[in-house]
């Protein structure tokens, strides 16, 4: 099938590794030209290495709104304007409802909420002027269900689709569609973190999710570059689970 992503220019965020290393891998695959973008150059030009010549390593730290509102400019005079953006930050701090003091809730906030507030505010006009655009949000099956002990997640991503649900049905007609991915269990170094080792997910998730394993960053990747594509086109405003089959809920 041909996504139509050829000579298209993508900017990930959240590219050095995991999810958002396999979505970058993805679009370059289907012929995109792949800004990445994360906060270390080692791991930056680690991950460009593996993507190939078409990702080009762009240093940005989802938490500082300044760097990120120039970004997709510098970006613009490297490859081309945006017209794809991959919103993936990594996770916040984990702990409950009342675990976490107001610094913490802020920079949640920070970088979960106001980062993709910042980066849709730099390249969604020049995407309406151009009549096309795919905006893509790394996600958590959080917004259905929320997840114990992930309380800053739960709270914060839902704001974010809030907000992208909105923007969904302003843009449309623009040519430009707007999703969100739930994401279940991965094989990333975030749950190894969260569960003590990956070994640990791994059991977890055969006895857990109905596919009986983790979800691998690949896989990730091949739906995002779906939903970036031209065969995506009447697809906007979603939030698609990406899990296994862990979520209970219906809808």
């Amino acid at each position: 099938m041909d996504l139509g992503l050829e000579g298209r220019v993508a900017l990930v965020m959240g590219a050095s590794r995991g999810i958002g290393r396999g979505i970058a891998a993805a679009l370059a695959r289907e012929g995109a030209r792949v800004a990445i973008a994360s906060r270390s150059q080692e791991k930056l030009d680690e991950a460009a290495a593996g993507i190939g010549e078409r990702a080009t390593p762009f240093v940005a730290d989802a938490a500082d709104n300044e760097r990120l509102a120039d970004l997709p400019a510098e970006i613009e005079a490297a490859l081309g304007p945006v017209e794809i953006l991959v919103l993936s930050t990594g996770g916040p701090p984990l702990g409950g409802a009342l675990d976490h003091d107001l610094d913490e809730w802020e920079r949640a906030y920070r970088s979960l909420v106001l980062a993709p507030r910042v980066l849709t505010g730099a390249v969604v006009p020049g995407m309406r002027e151009r009549g096309w655009g795919r905006i893509v949000n790394v996600g958590s099956s959080s917004t259905r269900e929320p997840i114990p002990g992930l309380n800053l997640s739960n709270s914060h991503r839902m704001a974010t689709v809030g907000f992208l649900k909105t923007l969904a049905s302003e843009v449309a007609a623009d040519g430009i569609t707007v999703n969100t991915v739930a994401t279940g269990r991965f094989a990333t170094e975030r749950l190894a973190d969260g569960t003590g080792s990956l070994a640990a997910a791994e059991e977890a998730a055969r006895r857990d999710v109905p596919a009986a394993r983790l979800g691998q960053p690949e896989e990730y990747g091949d739906l995002v570059a779906f939903l970036c594509s031209e065969r995506a086109a009447y697809l906007t405003g979603t939030v698609i689970p990406l899990d296994g089959g862990l979520l209970h809920a219906a809808f």
